[in-house]
């Protein structure tokens, strides 16, 4: 699984099941043992990686603007997580400028 784990998401009744509701997954264990699948789980090890990430991308070494959305002022920020919680198209990582330098547009 790819994304953030909640062990519950407030909004998935409507957008998914109950059982997602609650943050529970249902599986058929009977046909994903048949087919030999294996699932794993566990958190990405972030802080392992943040920072040597963070100087790369710096030194204009890494590229991260295929993910990057939009560029904003911090004073959006609210707005950005709005459409951000909202799933609203074309709103996936958005880089929120302290000084408020952020240009607004899509990338």
């Amino acid at each position: 699984m790819v994304g953030v784990f909640l062990p519950q998401d407030p909004g998935g009744a409507e957008a998914q099941g109950e059982l997602e509701a609650q943050g529970k997954v249902p599986i058929d264990f009977g046909m994903m043992w048949f087919k030999g699948q294996h699932m794993g789980t566990g958190q990405a090890p972030v802080k392992k990686y943040n920072r040597a990430l963070r100087d790369l991308i710096a030194g204009g070494k890494a590229k991260p603007s295929f993910v990057v959305s939009h560029e904003l002022g911090l004073d959006e920020a609210p707005t950005a997580y709005e459409h951000f919680d909202a799933r609203d198209e074309g709103w996936t990582k958005v880089v929120l400028h302290p000084n408020g330098h952020g240009d607004g547009h899509k990338r």
